[in-house]
């Protein structure tokens, strides 16, 4: 194989490479946004989810726009520290500049139910 052909291939190689690497941080855990959380109207109690499970006020879910069904993150309130771990098994929210949209135990151990949202990071563990 003459020098052009090798060249041609690490150079095929190395572009898949990028593509993958570039697709594999995208979902990869750690991944970090930043935004605002609200949390559901008690009128959603027992709605069905967009994974099919009926929504349970009690759990720890939360809705997130992008973030495939089943995915666990931890909410943190940027301005008080306080985490909650939670599944992603809904849509939403459907409120412009909000990342995501709590059940009601997760906003309660965040501390926002008295102000009904809070800046957050919402961090991808799995």
């Amino acid at each position: 194989m003459g020098a052009r052909p090798k060249k041609l291939l690490a150079c095929g190689l190395a572009g898949m490479l990028a593509v993958f690497a570039a697709h594999a941080s995208a979902h990869e855990p750690d991944a970090q946004e930043e935004g605002i959380a609200s949390f559901y109207s008690d009128r959603f109690q027992g709605a069905t989810t967009a994974s099919g499970e009926p929504f349970d006020q009690q759990a720890l879910t939360a809705a997130h726009p992008s973030l495939p069904l089943g995915t666990k993150v931890i909410v943190t309130r940027a301005d008080t520290g306080q985490e909650v771990e939670v599944l992603i098994n809904d849509r939403g929210p459907f409120v412009e500049g909000r990342i995501i949209d709590l059940s009601k135990r997760a906003a309660r151990e965040l501390g926002m139910l008295n102000r009904g949202v809070a800046p957050v990071m919402v961090t991808t563990i799995q």
